[in-house]
């Protein structure tokens, strides 16, 4: 009984933190804020992940099919939630708190659908890369920071 009060008071924290969170949330989330304090898209967002992650990984000829691969549902999935995003921008204005917390929910059911989405081809990719591209990676994935590849 004490593990299921537990568990209610828990999913009950984790909501009412993330309503704090998104209580004044941009619907355009999806995207960043560059150093001007202006928001971009999640399309213009993911455009530049794919440069960033192409200048620091050193791609080669061999691996590009399962790049493209790669990069092609990442733009995919960047599209959806732009259009998920913009379709609710309006709207966001004028919701209530259960409106924002369903519309929230939106947003995390279509990030989980795109991660599963992106999963395969990203598992394809990092199965042909060299040791030192999967450090690469690896770092990438654990500190967020890019490097920038040193042509030889």
């Amino acid at each position: 009984m004490k593990q299921k009060a537990y568990q209610v008071t828990l999913v009950l924290m984790v909501a009412f933190i993330t309503a704090i969170f998104f209580a004044d949330a941009n619907p355009c989330f999806a995207g960043k804020k560059k150093s001007s304090g202006v928001r971009t898209s999640a399309v213009e967002y993911t455009e530049d992940q794919i440069r960033q992650l192409q200048g620091s990984l050193n791609i080669t000829k061999a691996q590009e099919p399962l790049w493209n691969n790669l990069t092609q549902v990442m733009r995919e999935n960047a599209k959806e939630m732009e259009a998920l995003t913009k379709d609710r921008a309006e709207k966001t204005k004028s919701m209530n708190a259960v409106e924002r917390m369903k519309f929230h929910s939106q947003i995390t059911e279509a990030h989980l659908a795109q991660t599963k989405k992106l999963l395969p081809p990203f598992e394809a990719f990092y199965a042909g890369m060299s040791d030192e591209q999967k450090k690469t990676t690896d770092t990438i994935f654990q500190t967020g920071k890019h490097r920038k590849h040193k042509k030889k």
